[in-house]
């Protein structure tokens, strides 16, 4: 029995078909570039062209080529129109196992995983691999020896770019000034970090002309939909590559035999037991005890912030300047984005500011528990917000939330790039142009208190809301207001009772 399909690739002379072999002799079908030729040499298996398809029987006194790893893959299918398809030699330059790329632009870390992606992708595609890394504030250790680890797993080249103050001034910034939380505690670290990555794989594909990007992400996960959202929408000619979804390696044990056989650096940094993503957002930690929602994470697993039963016994007070919603002062001193949220990383870790501990819903529809570490992030929401008290009337206030909800998800879901969170974007920007002055806040052991808030945009009047005399609110007015808004629950009451 021969599991057979057929896949069209961009070339018009050729289709994808192609025979692995598996324990019970059975053939299973793989994407491959095969051009339509005919040769003698070959073995040739007849197939009904209505069987192309699903599953189709071989006969029997036709044999078949076994494939396995880089042994020559040669077979000949005759369909029902006379055509004829043949796999390609895994070998040769014209395509590799699954199907044919040019150059393919891989999100690379220098981890295990996508050190081993390297050569896979040039094994099954034949393509060249280009390596791309984004600085997202992750920490310069991640970036030393990349450029080395990447050539020595089979790639042409790296590419690094420095993404931190478009990071923080076109993804983070707008997130916080449209109050994007999603379920109530999570302020999106990873989900804003993905489309600025991907956007620009997307520039670098363009610069070194691939034909495709591949990434790392499980198929469990929310990261791989973030991505590809995001390619979709910017180049939907791109195709994407996703090993994860295809290969049979099916954990560390596995990457760590394939990258032996294909002479590949295993990575020798020690494997921590949890998973982390860092940017100069967030840190979020997964796995390990914490797979366990009972469970109460451990006191050394946090990188970020200290402990607030470690923090200073003494308060620390800092204002935030805030400019038409987004923050750009630190005690009255002008910062880029980026470097603001840095200082402010360092100010709140030392304070133990901005843990999360949470159960989420993730996109693919199952529950995940995570942690995370905020802390420069969860004070300019605080400031942001508390100055919002100040600018912004009771209507706005409550449209806004209740946008901020949608916005939330949106991101969360990888649709940044969608035209109607692009549209809140507007809304938003629209609404907190007044959002202009500063908040002081007090932080101390894991708590941020506001203790004041100045706009010179502020609709608090002290002259309306004092207890003393006012002329232009005249307590009296009170009793007519309050009848006419109450007129619905009093004819209700005087129904009931029959009056």
């Amino acid at each position: 029995m021969a599991e057979i399909s057929a896949t069209s690739f961009p070339s018009a002379s050729s289709s994808a078909l192609a025979l692995r072999s598996t324990p019970n002799a059975s053939l299973r079908c793989q994407n491959v570039a095969c051009p339509r030729t005919t040769s003698s040499s070959f073995q040739e298996l007849s197939v009904r062209r209505s069987q192309l398809v699903g599953n189709a029987i071989a006969t029997s006194h036709v044999p078949a080529t076994r494939v396995w790893k880089n042994q020559a893959i040669r077979a000949v299918m005759s369909g029902g129109d006379g055509q004829t398809v043949v796999a390609a030699d895994s070998k040769g330059a014209e395509a590799g196992l699954r199907g044919k790329l040019k150059k393919v632009v891989l999100a690379y870390s220098g981890g295990l995983d996508t050190s081993v992606i390297v050569p896979w992708l040039k094994e099954n595609y034949g393509c060249e691999v280009v390596c791309f890394t984004a600085d997202v504030g992750q920490g310069i250790k991640e970036l030393d020896g990349l450029e080395q680890k990447a050539k020595a797993s089979g790639a042409s080249q790296l590419v690094v770019k420095d993404l931190t103050e478009e990071f923080v001034k076109d993804y983070i910034f707008p997130c916080l000034r449209a109050g994007a939380i999603y379920e109530r505690k999570y302020l999106l670290g990873t989900s804003m970090a993905r489309p600025v990555i991907a956007k620009a794989m997307v520039d670098v594909a363009a610069e070194v002309g691939a034909d495709a990007v591949a990434h790392g992400c499980t198929g469990k996960g929310n990261d791989q939909v973030r991505f590809e959202l995001t390619f979709f929408s910017l180049n939907p000619e791109l195709k994407v590559v996703a090993p994860w979804r295809e290969w049979e390696i099916q954990g560390r044990e596995d990457a760590i035999e394939y990258a032996k056989k294909h002479d590949v650096p295993v990575p020798v940094t020690k494997k921590s037991i949890y998973s982390r993503d860092r940017n100069l957002w967030h840190l979020s930690h997964e796995g390990d005890i914490l797979e366990d929602p009972a469970n109460e994470p451990k006191k050394d697993m946090y990188m970020m912030s200290v402990d607030p039963e470690d923090a200073p016994d003494q308060p620390e007070y800092i204002e935030i300047g805030i400019e038409s919603g987004l923050p750009v002062a630190l005690n009255g001193k002008a910062l880029s984005p980026a470097t603001l949220l840095s200082e402010l990383n360092t100010i709140g870790g030392k304070h133990g500011i901005g843990r999360i501990d949470m159960v989420e819903n993730r996109l693919v529809g199952m529950k995940s528990r995570g942690v995370y570490e905020t802390p420069g992030g969860t004070i300019l929401f605080a400031a942001v917000q508390e100055l919002e008290s100040l600018t912004l009337d009771r209507e706005s206030i409550q449209v806004k939330d209740s946008l901020a909800l949608k916005y939330a998800e949106m991101v969360y879901a990888g649709r940044w790039f969608d035209p109607l969170k692009e549209s809140m974007d507007a809304f938003m920007e629209k609404l907190t142009e007044k959002t202009t002055g500063s908040v002081t806040l007090k932080l101390y052991k894991g708590s941020v208190s506001v203790t004041g808030r100045k706009s010179p945009n502020s609709l608090y009047r002290q002259d309306i809301s004092s207890f003393e005399g006012s002329e232009i609110y005249n307590q009296a007015d009170a009793a007519g207001f309050i009848r006419l808004y109450g007129l619905p629950m009093r004819v209700r009451a005087m129904l009931e009772k029959g009056i």
